[in-house]
């Protein structure tokens, strides 16, 4: 390999005053050194003041005191939520009850035939076998009331996401005012806005369609303002020159140019959707995800795998056939061509088997076509605990490391981050902002921290901030080496295809039950959820950025003799420098999402003040824990994502 030419002495100084890291540290070195011997001597204790704090306990208490006491005789109840929830209830259930009078038979032909129309034979067999396998499983009606749920959950989604997709993508001054709104929605726990539905609307299914509403509705407003405004100038100009009006250029140019990324965000609204189907279920949504929250309570890892099966499996469907469409109408070739010149066939006969059912009487599945998972999978786990929880050999148990992991790591760097002083908590903040964004992101950034001091939950947000940074940094580890062997090996990347489309479809209640019978209780189980969880997001996008290196640079490096380790270190893991960004920006959120969730298994911090907010319907304790997360996740996405300067002028 070619060695790089030393940099002469004399041009030294002018090269690091023309580089922007080395002025960024020069400058973050002479404001702490300002600012550092001030904030010791007015707060050498270290912790957040409480002259510093505001206590929101009163107007929140006050607040879900009010809603409680009106909940009955209000006219905002009476005749507008009243009136919401009875229109998702009588929606939910129709479709229920339409499903359940299709019968088995019907609903998987009418499943397959729509796979078919999208994408071909193969994805309508595929269909089939996924609905089939539901009944298989003993989940048949759970699935339906699943399904029931997500269809009406879904279509509210995308209507209120294209609606705000609409309003930001028509108005630069609506795009800046939702983005804030948007992330909130995203970045919140689940558990934290749970409680103010429930308080509204009670334990029931308005509740938690509501609450899959505000989950899954975002990604399609940002994907609708997305493609509103990246559709073509020049035939939008065009349009506009033939004399049509404002909505007569929305009509025929900029929705039908924006096809794609609308279907895109119906796709990416359908996951986001069934993955709130478990969460939902702690405010009565009921089907499947209740099956897995019971099977979470009393820690039966069998009958958690039958009802998390069919989750996956709707998962991967409605993925495929949407993905499918998507491609179709963007024109993408192979969208299903031998399949469409037989579709009149299909249609004949998904009718056929759709009125056979209920006239024959035979809609329930039959109770003989079942399989129990549940006893061989629990025994299993029976001996898998019994063997592997503590007592083996020279290693040691999952128990044991589950223990060593808390004593060796998490409890060092929660120490640690909490005996920092609150002041050299928000520098080095900002100066891991500033060095990789812009004085915007670090103030937003500082800012973000600072309101969790003030919220007066600073050192459960650094337990927390501990049990992420711990569980980033053994995702990062995993996911990059895992996701450079998939970059560089076909096989290896086929192989690990199925496993990380079940990791990411998969309920993350399901991923704590294997973890608790393994390890117990506590931060660990917490912690190793949480890696389960985001690292196939990792391992993807680390895959994807390797292999997108330009194929010259890698020749390049290969005429001049470099091996493939240097090529990796050297020309590959650079020039993909932002995509392993993006990929610890997307493991950051991915973990803290699961280790929130970590607080119903001991993970304890705020996950267990949110869990503890909604369970006592203490509304103060579970939103300013929600509000930290919220904070935290700000702050973390600011340090983690780097932001251009001219990206941020020409926003």
């Amino acid at each position: 390999m070619a060695t790089l030419t030393a940099i002469p002495v004399r041009t030294l100084p002018t090269a690091l005053l023309r580089s922007r890291p080395a002025v960024k540290l020069a400058t973050l070195t002479l404001i702490a050194a300002v600012l550092v011997p001030l904030a010791h001597a007015r707060w050498s204790s270290g912790t957040w003041p409480d002259a510093l704090t505001v206590d929101l306990t009163g107007p929140l208490t006050s607040t879900s005191d009010w809603i409680i006491d009106n909940r009955d005789s209000h006219p905002l109840f009476l005749y507008f939520f009243g009136h919401v929830s009875n229109a998702v209830v009588l929606s939910v259930r129709a479709v229920y009850l339409a499903l359940l009078t299709l019968g088995w038979a019907g609903v998987t032909a009418l499943g397959a035939f729509l796979a078919w129309r999208a994408a071909g034979p193969r994805l309508a067999l595929g269909t089939a076998a996924a609905f089939l396998a539901c009944g298989l499983l003993g989940m048949w009606v759970p699935t339906m009331q699943t399904l029931a749920l997500m269809v009406v959950a879904v279509l509210a989604s995308v209507v209120v996401g294209a609606l705000l997709g609409l309003a930001a993508g028509l108005s630069a001054r609506m795009d800046r005012l939702l983005r804030p709104v948007l992330d909130t929605m995203q970045v919140l726990p689940a558990f934290a806005y749970l409680l103010p539905v429930v308080l509204v609307f009670g334990i029931g299914v308005p509740a938690a369609v509501l609450a899959t509403v505000v989950y899954a509705a975002p990604p399609m407003a940002r994907l609708t303002a997305l493609g509103l405004r990246g559709a073509d100038r020049g035939v939008l100009e065009a349009v506009e020159s033939l004399g049509a009006t404002a909505r007569q250029r929305l009509l025929t140019a900029r929705i039908p140019l924006a096809r794609k990324e609308l279907l895109l965000g119906v796709n990416q609204t359908i996951m986001m959707a069934l993955s709130m189907a478990v969460i939902a279920s702690v405010i009565g949504a009921g089907g499947l995800g209740d099956r897995v929250y019971q099977a979470l309570a009393s820690v039966d890892v069998g009958a958690a795998l039958a009802a998390g099966i069919p989750i996956v499996l709707l998962a991967v469907v409605l993925d495929r056939v949407t993905g499918a469409a998507g491609a179709a109408a963007a024109g993408a070739d192979g969208a299903a061509p031998s399949g469409r010149r037989l579709w009149p066939y299909a249609l004949g006969a998904t009718a056929a088997v759709a009125v056979a059912g209920p006239l024959t009487d035979r809609t329930d599945w039959p109770d003989a076509w079942t399989v129990n998972i549940a006893e061989p999978v629990n025994r299993a786990v029976d001996w898998m605990t019994a063997h592997l929880y503590s007592g083996v050999p020279v290693i040691g148990g999952t128990a044991d490391w589950a223990a060593r992991f808390t004593t060796w790591v998490l409890d060092p760097l929660r120490d640690g981050l909490q005996w920092l002083p609150w002041w050299s908590v928000l520098l080095i903040v900002a100066a891991l902002a500033w060095l990789i964004g812009t004085w915007r992101t670090t103030l937003t950034a500082v800012l973000a921290m600072a309101a969790i001091g003030v919220l007066g939950v600073w050192e459960p947000s650094l337990d927390t901030l501990s049990q992420v940074l711990a569980a980033v940094a053994v995702t990062l580890v995993l996911g990059v080496a895992t996701g450079v062997a998939a970059a560089r090996n076909h096989r290896v990347e086929r192989l690990l295809r199925p496993v990380l489309d079940v990791c990411q479809t998969m309920p993350q209640f399901v991923y704590l039950i294997p973890v608790v019978a393994l390890a117990g209780v506590g931060r660990a189980p917490a912690v190793a959820a949480a890696v389960v969880y985001a690292l196939p997001a990792v391992v993807r996008i680390t895959a994807q950025g390797l292999r997108q290196v330009d194929a010259a640079a890698l020749e390049s490096a290969r005429s001049l003799g470099a091996t493939g380790g240097q090529q990796l270190r050297q020309v590959q893991l650079p020039l993909a420098r932002r995509s392993l960004l993006l990929a610890v920006n997307q493991g950051v959120v991915l973990v803290l999402a699961v280790v929130i969730i970590g607080g119903l298994v001991g993970g304890g911090a705020l996950g267990y003040d949110v869990v503890f907010g909604l369970a006592q319907g203490d509304l103060a304790t579970g939103l300013v824990a929600g509000a930290a997360i919220v904070c935290l996740g700000l702050t973390l996405d600011r340090v983690t994502q780097p932001t251009d300067r001219r990206t941020t002028k020409g926003a």
